[in-house]
């Protein structure tokens, strides 16, 4: 009896995985998120910097135009910086990525997504001190990433994925030094479909 259960479960789960459907042109996908990030700086005499660990959050959304492209943008609360002689630099930017997002696979579950993110300095601080006038209030990255949606009903899935930023503008607003951020995130988000 117990494994003509376990049999049944199987072929369910199996079934509701094989024949799950790709979304509709005009979908909203709506899924806020939290993850962990480490970041650096890359520029001059940063040959000494350790990477900078820290959380993560905000909410994206995908709106997709064919089954297998959609446009992905939101709001994220990102931590960058660094560590460098035993200190933290702080950076806490307010990230708007604007997105494209494949989605590939026979369920399009999966999905690779690349593109330009603007992000606003929100604070700025070394051991508690503000560090804000050396740091220019505005950086644009590029960014990227792939992740896979378990699903869990047609309507519900969990996203696992991988984030990376590249910074693309200096973040010294006195000149002289040329330093921009760099950051990973691994981060899991529940995604509402409408």
């Amino acid at each position: 009896m117990k494994k003509t259960i376990l049999l049944f479960v199987g072929l369910t789960l199996a079934s509701v995985a094989f024949f799950a459907q790709s979304r509709d042109t005009g979908t909203i996908e709506f899924i806020p998120f939290i993850g962990y990030s480490s970041s650096n700086l890359a520029g001059d005499y940063t040959e000494d910097f350790d990477a900078r660990s820290a959380f993560n959050f905000g909410a994206i959304g995908d709106y997709y135009f064919s089954d297998r492209w959609s446009i992905r943008s939101g709001l994220a609360y990102n931590s960058m910086g660094a560590s460098f002689l035993g200190s933290d630099l702080k950076l806490d930017y307010l990230n708007i990525p604007l997105n494209a997002n494949w989605h590939f696979g026979g369920t399009r579950k999966w999905n690779l997504n690349f593109g330009f993110t603007p992000g606003f300095l929100m604070k700025a601080e070394i051991e508690g001190e503000d560090f804000k006038d050396f740091v220019e209030s505005f950086q644009l990255a590029l960014t990227y990433g792939i992740g896979y949606k378990i699903e869990i009903t047609d309507r519900f899935s969990i996203l696992v994925d991988y984030q990376g930023l590249y910074g693309m503008t200096n973040i010294n607003s006195e000149g002289g030094d040329n330093n921009i951020n760099y950051a990973s995130s691994f981060n899991a988000g529940a995604v509402f479909a409408f």
